[in-house]
């Protein structure tokens, strides 16, 4: 192998005749068409993304992946409804993106998500309950099992402070999934980790999806990362964000990262990435 065989082409969304975890794929969970996003500096208009599509099926792991500034995170906030489009549309189960709504959870890269009053199951269980879906004992019932999912059980009782850094992001990962959301968001979560925690994180987080087989969006800049974390990965330009590339990368696991076909396949992504200078006039007064 070169190192090249990850990037197969994807087929279009009438050519999906591919299974996910055994179930056909047919209409895409999200789709993203044609987005142009912006938004309001100190006496200026800056574009974050430019004509941005692609659709995200259900149990995908798709990652977002470019240099800090292409508009990525932008991009996770305009599907979390956060941000409108300047120009094209997000659909969601066929229906446009108009706001936020608990079909769709972020989990940031901050440590301090959590309430420090509240203890970790009070923390897991307070947005399913205050959604109005679950009594109080059915919300702690389902906080309980995602605390487990999570390797955090006997935790339960603690509060934020008494945490690390990785126990708090493994909290704010179990709150999220308690809800259920079609689409889990994830914006950077271990930027912030060391790089033993930060594996250790990814190790989990691949665990989880093999149990729960969520849909997720991860934004990342580490090529290694959205290598070993994605099934999918959407390439974006510096500044202005515009779609590179779309790879499949199934081929790689976090005991690839030794290999000279992975490191192949770092540098043909950074190659990507990186191949073409920014484009002027992404600024307007």
């Amino acid at each position: 192998m070169d190192g090249l065989s990850a990037f197969a082409p994807q087929a279009g969304a009438d050519e999906k005749n591919e299974t996910v975890g055994g179930a056909a794929l047919s209409a895409p969970l999200l789709s993203v068409e044609n987005v142009t996003l912006e938004y309001r500096a100190p006496g200026r208009v800056v574009r974050a993304t430019q004509n941005v599509s692609f659709d995200v099926w259900e149990a995908d792991r798709f990652v977002l992946l470019g240099a800090s500034g292409c508009g990525k995170s932008t991009l996770l906030k305009a599907v979390g409804g956060f941000i409108a489009p300047r120009e094209g549309q997000i659909l969601l189960d066929g229906h446009p993106v108009h706001g936020p709504g608990p079909d769709r959870v972020v989990v940031f890269q901050e440590f301090d998500q959590l309430p420090p009053w509240k203890t970790v199951r009070e923390n897991v269980a307070f947005p399913v309950r205050v959604s109005g879906r679950m009594s109080r004992k059915q919300a702690a019932e389902r906080a309980d099992y995602y605390l487990e999912k999570v390797g955090l059980s006997r935790f339960a009782d603690a509060y934020p402070n008494t945490l690390s850094g990785g126990m708090k992001q493994r909290v704010a990962i179990a709150r999220a999934l308690a809800m259920e959301p079609r689409v889990l968001l994830m914006d950077e979560p271990f930027a912030a980790l060391d790089a033993l925690t930060r594996r250790k994180m990814q190790e989990e987080l691949l665990h989880l999806w093999e149990e729960v087989r969520f849909t997720l969006l991860f934004v990342t800049h580490s090529i290694e990362e959205a290598l070993v974390v994605g099934n999918r990965i959407a390439l974006l330009s510096p500044h202005p964000g515009r779609m590179r590339a779309e790879i499949n990368s199934h081929e790689w696991d976090l005991n690839s990262g030794g290999s000279p076909e992975f490191q192949a396949a770092t540098n043909r992504i950074h190659g990507l990435l990186f191949e073409q200078p920014e484009t002027a006039g992404d600024i307007r007064a």
